[in-house]
């Protein structure tokens, strides 16, 4: 169940210092959805703002709004299809696009789309992608940024 320990701990970027982010409770577009809101920002970021309406600072996690199952094998004992389940894990931000103008909305989101059947058959496998995941992030969370500043790879 996607509960996030508050205040999270930032990933490594260049000019913060034991960056965290305290998270409240925030309301879900539907009952598909959690979502929590960066109430407090601790270490050093210079310029980072919470969570307003008008400069959002948000979290959002989504699971199917109806799960797939596998269907049943055809006469040869093949699966025909194998149907999705996709989540989502987005983050949304204020960002000023240009000094004077109001903030808008930059909004980082990773994709989840597990094969039905998967979350029984093979969990070692989907717990090792999302493993993989977590660490590139968190070892590259700073040269993510600067490629999203620099528009380089």
């Amino acid at each position: 169940m996607f509960n996030p320990a508050s205040p999270v701990t930032g990933g490594p970027i260049t000019s913060f210092t034991s960056p965290t982010y305290t998270l409240v409770s925030d309301s879900a577009p539907d009952v598909n959805g959690v979502a929590f809101a960066v109430s407090a920002v601790g270490g050093t970021q210079a310029g980072v703002l919470i969570s307003s309406a008008s400069n959002p600072f948000t979290v959002l996690f989504t699971r199917p709004k109806v799960l797939r199952t596998l269907p049943a094998v055809n006469a040869n004992g093949i699966l025909s299809s194998v149907p999705r389940n996709v989540y989502t894990l987005s983050v949304k931000k204020g960002v000023l696009p240009l000094a004077g103008q109001p903030n808008v909305a930059a909004l980082g989101k990773i994709e989840f789309s597990v094969p039905a059947g998967s979350d029984l058959a093979d969990k070692p496998n989907l717990s090792a992608m999302i493993s993989l995941l977590a660490g590139l992030l968190w070892e590259q969370s700073n040269e993510i940024a600067d490629s999203l500043v620099a528009g380089s790879l």
